[in-house]
């Protein structure tokens, strides 16, 4: 008898606790949102399955210098490695072809970065770090990868609940995003036709990475490691000819850094880092941060409109965050549904990408005031 308690005291259910059993059904629920729902499914099944592995007992998982998982994530996100790989793939996947088109387009992925910098203020005010603050903040831009590199840097005690925050937003986006932007127009305005697009040059898609590369990191130097891939990335699909590299990037790169990532993620919700009151306010900061985000998009496209002949649709605002594509997929459907007829896709493309570069800035910003 005395060797099977002894036995038992080595098992993991020996050392299992009511914090790690909770830590399951949050696991548990994110599988399932991946799975049924199809909420962001590349990143919550993976990070779900890595909450539910570091929650269990003497697994060690995460265990500094020898868990298998701890070197996934020390070597490729506190070293800053896997969230720059993703922008590659992101920059490879990216047409800017819309942005060029309309160049002032990119004020809209400007101005709906307004909720990353005024939650940064409130988070702040309720108690949070500055560093933490930042953090937090940066959920409003709707960039996975950016508040993971953000976070690592900051404050990786929270890298998880921000990351999931930031994905849940990202997925979530066909349902919060939608009465705020009707909210804010008027049926006149979201039936607004816009001017054809005109056809960009090769040569200008081709300068676009080198130039931009150039100017923002020369303006923010923090932005580099996540600029610097996500140009490359572009310049590889514009150039045309190195077809190979293009599609690994879009691919095979892509997807196999996508589950490290996700799983290094979700393994540093254990039960003692994430079962705390405050996570509920990080979650409640990060949808404040995207519907500010959301709403000052719209409201500086209808202020521009004071301004200019050709009259851009509000909706196109809405775009601004960098939740790519699906923040133009809404601002279509929402168009559509006033005018069938009314096709804002292509257009929306532009603040969408806009909203990518600017949510690096901000989080290059960031780190180089706060680190």
């Amino acid at each position: 008898m005395a060797n099977l308690l002894s036995l038992f005291k080595t098992s993991g259910i020996f050392h299992l606790t009511p914090g790690m059993v909770i830590m399951w059904l949050i696991s548990l629920t994110l599988i399932y949102l991946a799975i049924s729902k199809q909420y962001e499914p590349l990143l919550l099944l993976p990070i779900g399955f890595g909450i539910l592995v570091v929650n269990l007992p003497l697994a060690d998982l995460m265990k500094p210098h020898e868990g298998l998982i701890w070197r996934f994530y020390h070597y490729g996100v506190q070293w800053e490695v896997i969230p720059p790989l993703i922008f590659l793939g992101i920059g490879a996947l990216t047409d800017f072809g819309p942005l060029l088109a309309r160049p002032g387009l990119i004020f809209l992925g400007a101005g709906a970065q307004a909720g990353v910098y005024v939650t940064f203020f409130a988070a702040n005010a309720m108690g949070f770090s500055v560093n933490e603050s930042a953090t937090i903040g940066i959920i409003g831009g709707a960039d996975g990868p950016t508040t993971i590199f953000l976070a690592a840097k900051l404050a990786p005690h929270m890298l998880g609940s921000c990351a999931v925050a930031a994905y849940s937003y990202m997925a979530l986006v066909p349902i919060i995003q939608p009465p705020i932007m009707r909210l804010l127009t008027t049926r006149e305005e979201r039936v607004i036709r816009m001017k054809k697009l005109r056809k960009v040059g090769r040569l200008e898609k081709l300068l676009f990475p080198i130039i931009s590369t150039i100017v923002i990191i020369l303006l923010v130097p923090a932005a580099a490691p996540l600029m610097a891939m996500f140009m490359l990335g572009n310049l590889f699909r514009e150039a045309k000819v190195v077809e190979r590299l293009t599609n690994v990037a879009q691919n095979e790169l892509l997807n196999i850094v996508t589950i490290f990532l996700g799983i290094s993620v979700g393994a540093t919700m254990n039960a003692d880092n994430f079962l705390q009151a405050k996570i509920i306010f990080i979650f409640c900061l990060g949808l404040f941060a995207f519907c500010v985000s959301t709403a000052a998009g719209v409201l500086l496209a209808k202020l521009m409109n004071l301004f200019l002949k050709d009259k851009i649709n509000p909706l196109l605002g809405a775009a601004g965050v960098s939740a790519v594509p699906m923040a133009a997929r809404v601002v279509h459907k929402v168009g559509a549904q006033e005018d069938k007829k009314n096709y804002l896709l292509m257009y929306a493309m532009g603040p969408n990408v806009a909203g990518v570069i600017g949510t690096v800035i901000a989080a290059g910003i960031f780190s180089t005031i706060l680190k």
